[in-house]
């Protein structure tokens, strides 16, 4: 059986990100970004704006939290994951980017970061935690 789950994004942040601590301590922040895609049909050129919510844990989404605001470019990489959920008697479920990487992209200063996530591939394990 081969998998594969691999996605890279870049784009700029729709809203502040929000950061929320799991029982165990490690940070989880949460970001949403719009990714513009250009192209042309009938010699029209058309924009379509496609949306995605990125969760980022540990010291990478503390970074995320400190450092960009809604309106920043980043370059997002990283896997998609399935939420399943009820509420209410109703399933619900969401596809989410949790990001391992983050590139701060252009900025105030001009500068660029980067922010890697050794800790990532532990969320996996708390993702139970997370009441969604």
């Amino acid at each position: 059986m081969v998998t594969f789950n691999r996605v890279i994004l870049a784009g700029n942040l729709v809203r502040d990100p929000e950061t929320r601590f799991l029982p165990s301590g490690v940070a989880v922040t949460s970001f949403s970004i719009a990714v513009n895609r250009r192209y042309k049909s009938n010699n029209e050129v058309k924009e379509e704006v496609s949306f995605f919510d990125i969760s980022v844990f540990g010291k990478t989404g503390e970074n995320c939290a400190e450092y960009l605001s809604k309106g920043r470019p980043v370059l997002v990489e990283g896997r998609l994951r399935q939420r399943s959920w009820e509420t209410d008697g109703v399933k619900r479920s969401k596809i989410e980017v949790v990001a391992d990487n983050v590139q701060f992209l252009g900025g105030p200063r001009g500068a660029s970061a980067e922010a890697s996530a050794p800790s990532a591939p532990a969320a996996d394990s708390q993702d139970d935690d997370i009441p969604f």
